[in-house]
Order: structure tokens, then sequence, then C-alpha cells
């Protein structure tokens, strides 16, 4: 059954303006509302659909509401443990793919990173994710500070354009990170996944409340 849902995703002008933008971005967008187009809670088993690449069952649980996933090493090509799914015709309206990230130790690794990764024919093309850098913990892309534990990420995709969003602590109103251009629409994926992470060490991300939604025009 679809539902209807309700986004807030303004900012007061204020802190628009004492938040830097990047490629244009503004600090958040107006209110929108979507259709839920796909959710997957990750309550006992996997919604039908997802596809992994490169699987390693013993570095992804579920648990507790949540998909962990052990981040490993690697790089975007060669990333372990990256779920997959079909996502809809970017030609055809405005989507957004949400998923909260939260991590259960602190990360360690340079660009030990997490969250949703856009593949084009196959090749990952784009991501937001929360990401360590040199010992800061931030958001790609725009590179904004990101010291909480939890963040529910955004991205919002219509044709080749892409709005890159998030919500610390998965609370208030969404901030936009940056915007930018996608390549042209073709095979297109969504994926949530991780990489670079330490060789001796494993630290699991949940990943909880996956959605797609349908926004309004």
């Amino acid at each position: 059954m679809k539902c209807k849902v309700r986004v807030a995703l303004w900012v007061p002008a204020l802190l628009a303006g004492m938040l830097p933008a990047l490629g244009g971005a503004a600090a958040g967008a107006r209110a929108e509302e979507g259709e839920v187009l796909f959710e997957d809670r990750f309550d006992g088993k996997l919604a039908e659909g997802w596809t992994w690449l490169r699987e390693n069952p013993d570095a992804w649980r579920l648990r507790e509401g949540a998909l962990e996933i052990a981040i490993e090493p690697g790089l975007a090509p060669t990333v372990k443990n990256a779920l997959v799914r079909p996502a809809p015709d970017r030609r055809e309206g405005k989507y957004a793919f949400e998923v909260t990230v939260t991590n259960t130790v602190p990360k360690t690794q340079q660009y030990e990173q997490a969250g949703i990764t856009w593949y084009t024919n196959g090749k990952p093309v784009f991501k937001v994710v929360k990401e360590l850098i040199d010992n800061e913990l931030v958001i790609i892309p725009g590179r904004k500070p990101m010291d909480a534990q939890t963040v529910r990420l955004r991205l919002i995709v219509e044709g080749e354009r892409w709005t890159a969003q998030y919500q610390p602590n998965a609370e208030g109103e969404f901030l936009t990170a940056a915007e930018g251009k996608l390549p042209p629409p073709g095979d297109d994926q969504v994926s949530i996944q991780g990489y670079h992470g330490p060789p001796d060490a494993r630290h699991w991300i949940r990943f909880q409340d996956f959605r797609i939604l349908r926004l309004d025009p």
C-alpha cells in the first residue's frame, strides 16, 4: 500500500546565510511531499529486489531492525558487500533515496566511509557518505562537518541533476551538502555500502529505514 509522507527540507534564512554553498548548493530546500515507492526496515530479512556485489556473508547481518555491514578495505570499484537495487527512471520524475547510517565504533582509517552510492551502467558514479578525512568526520560531497554518531542521508535525483542532503542525528531539517550533475540516464542502480575499512578491525555500520520516494513536482 502506498502512503503519503511530508518531509521538511527548509532551513531558516539566517542559517542558510551562515552555511557556505558549494557548487551553487543552498543550505536547505523548500518543503516537499513524497510518495513512498519502496522501503526496507531490515526487520529480520531483506526486502525483495536487492542483490549483493562481491558478497562476504561473514561481514553482514540483520540485527535489531538494521542491516549491519562490517566495513572492509577496498575502493569504490572493488567494494565488498554493496547492496544494490534498480533505481526508478529519473527521466520520468524526481526521486529521493534515504537511509540512516550509524557508526557502532569510531572510524579510524583515512577515507573510511559509508552511505549511498549511485551506479550507472554498472559503474559507481556518485556517492553521498559519512567519511573520515584527515581525522575529521564529514559529509561528502560538500565536506560538511558531521561528528554525530547517526546521520540520515538523502540523495535526490531528477534527470541529470543530483542533490545531496543530510540530517544530523536523523532529526530535524535536511541540510543540503552540494548539488551537481549525473551522467545521462542508463541502467541506474542505487546502493548502500561502505569501504576503506581498517584491515585489522571490524567496524560495523548500521543502516536503517531505507526508502525510495517520488517527490511531487
